[in-house]
């Protein structure tokens, strides 16, 4: 049932509760690295900071001082420098602002619009931005400080710095424009998705110090309990276990009934508690779950599964009818897959010294990242053989990975995946019975399962 605070919880959707400690640095932290304001923002204001020291050092010494390293320049040249060099630099952050568009456009179109995220969190391109603007601003305001005649000495430490500040700036478009074009390749785009989700894998069973696993069959929720309503749409990005189960007295459960990655509306069920909380308790639940409005990798690797399947689906369209693309994804799904079958998952319910138990009865368990990683694939490669020998190569891989790290259990999903991919293949009309015995080889133990010789 839902009780009268649920019902209010409903009523006013747009309240977002407010997030406990942790989870908002994270959230912070993840958004100013996919913000393209600011790291150049904040270079810009390095700018600005340093023409105002450099000028009042320069108003300090004199502008005929003969500091040493430091170049020399008329009044009227260095006003030509700086104004020529401000002019470029403006236009020039144009030019950078739209290759990044176009590159975001043709990631969006060629892979997946989930994977703009990658390019959007590239910190070379930031910081490039940064300089562009920052050098901008910084010779706009050394400029009023060449006062004067035309034949005066113009200020030394301003005029070098501005020199310096260019030549570093040119070669970081230069750098750019290189890193721009590997990272719109293929191999590039798919490694730093697995790369991402491979740092979330390490987090998957870490459990909160003081906690232990407890029997989800003893924790079942009474007719009286409290249930409290999501209070927003949106993506489940965070869960805080040890906030949860802190904002309760001893002795209570808190069940959630939801899961990183998922999907929630305002007024579903966001957790049940009972014995029913107190109103200070409700707010602190609330605020231990963070509801995005776009999805993140903070807490959820099957996002970096969701990405790296979008992109294999697009390359195996009839539109792109890229299928050695297909192939790549497949490789690094199974370099993601051999993480994630072999650290263990956190229990689906946690219990404290004094009582506390937490119960999470949706989150994702092995066989069904198995599931999301190939089912799309699978059902999308039969008209490829070349595709369908790389998910079998990947799989009896993945199968002897798991056996060898000494969970066997779960190579059962992994094999279900091969059977149900031949029978799709027997099932092809176009297939040669000659590719489909080739195929069936590769399921078993007598092919090399990397293919070194073909």
């Amino acid at each position: 049932m839902v009780d009268a605070a649920g019902a209010d919880d409903r009523r006013k959707p747009g309240r977002r509760p407010r997030l406990s400690h942790g989870l908002r640095i994270a959230a912070v932290r993840y958004r100013v690295q996919e913000s393209l304001f600011v790291l150049p923002a904040l270079v810009m204001v390095g700018g600005i900071a340093l023409a105002v020291g450099a000028s009042a050092l320069d108003d300090a010494l004199g502008h005929d001082a003969r500091v040493p390293v430091t170049l020399a320049m008329s009044t009227n040249a260095a006003t030509w420098l700086l104004s020529t060099v401000a002019g470029a630099m403006i236009t020039t952050v144009g030019v950078v602002f739209s290759l990044t568009v176009v590159s975001l456009q043709l990631a969006s179109s060629q892979f997946s619009p989930r994977v703009m995220r990658s390019f959007v969190r590239d910190r070379l391109s930031q910081a490039v931005i940064g300089l562009l603007v920052g050098t901008f601003f910084y010779c706009v305001l050394v400029l009023p400080n060449l006062s004067g005649e035309a034949t005066d000495p113009a200020p030394r430490v301003s005029l070098t710095l501005a020199v310096v500040l260019t030549l570093v700036t040119v070669v970081g478009i230069i750098a750019h424009l290189d890193h721009l074009a590997h990272g719109l390749q293929v191999g590039n785009v798919v490694r730093v998705i697995g790369d991402e989700g491979e740092a979330v894998v390490d987090r998957l069973g870490r459990v909160p110090p003081g906690l232990r696993a407890a029997d989800p069959e003893d924790h079942l929720a009474p007719p009286d309990a409290a249930v409290l309503a999501c209070r927003d749409s949106g993506w489940v990005s965070q869960v805080d276990t040890g906030r949860l189960l802190a904002a309760v007295p001893p002795g209570t459960t808190v069940r959630v009934e939801t899961r990183v990655g998922a999907y929630i509306h305002a007024g579903e069920p966001l957790v049940t508690v009972w014995p029913a909380p107190s109103d200070d308790a409700r707010d602190a639940l609330a605020g231990a779950v963070d509801v995005t409005d776009a999805r993140t990798m903070l807490q959820d690797v099957d996002f970096a599964l969701r990405q790296l399947v979008d992109i294999g689906l697009r390359a195996l369209s009839a539109a792109v009818n890229d299928p050695t693309t297909a192939v790549d994804v497949l490789l690094r799904l199974g370099t993601l897959l051999r993480r994630v079958l072999t650290v263990p998952l956190a229990p689906e319910a946690l219990e404290d010294a004094t009582g506390r138990v937490l119960v999470q009865p949706w989150n994702l368990d092995h066989d069904e990242y198995v599931t999301h990683a190939f089912d799309q694939l699978r059902q999308s490669c039969t008209d490829q053989p070349h595709v369908a020998a790389a998910m079998l190569r990947v799989l009896r891989m993945l199968v002897d990975h798991v056996e060898a790290a000494g969970v066997p259990e779960r190579a059962p999903a992994l094999r279900r995946q091969m059977e149900l991919l031949l029978e799709a293949l027997a099932d092809e009309p176009r297939l040669h019975p000659q590719d489909l015995r080739r195929l069936r080889l590769l399921a078993s133990d007598r092919t090399d399962p990397a293919d070194h010789s073909r």
